[in-house]
């Protein structure tokens, strides 16, 4: 018998899975399952080394302040506060109209 590619198995198990074959419904959980295990969580390794990666790659400094003026419009102020920072301000990543905050900026 000639060696059968893993894929040519795959196909062979969707098309007998397709078309009703022997089984029942047990061909289809059994490809599922093997789905699952060597495209789906090979995947997500790849996908979370590729995170772990880039979050190791990137700077933690904010990007340059730029004075849009479509941008942080304040018509009134927020009813917390000073009134000027919104709800969820985080002063490393989120500016003020006039720019972000601290002495390292």
């Amino acid at each position: 018998m000639a060696l059968v590619s893993t894929a040519t198995m795959l196909r062979r198990a969707f098309a007998s899975t397709a078309a009703g074959g022997h089984g029942g419904h047990e061909g289809g959980a059994r490809t599922w399952k093997i789905l699952s295990y060597v495209v789906a969580l090979p995947g997500v390794g790849v996908c979370m080394a590729n995170a772990w990666i880039k979050l190791q790659r990137q700077s933690h400094d904010p990007p340059g302040f730029q004075p849009y003026q479509h941008l942080r419009i304040r018509t009134k102020p927020f009813p917390w506060g000073d009134g000027n920072h919104t709800f969820f301000h985080n002063s490393h990543t989120n500016p003020l109209p006039t720019g972000y905050e601290g002495p390292h900026h």
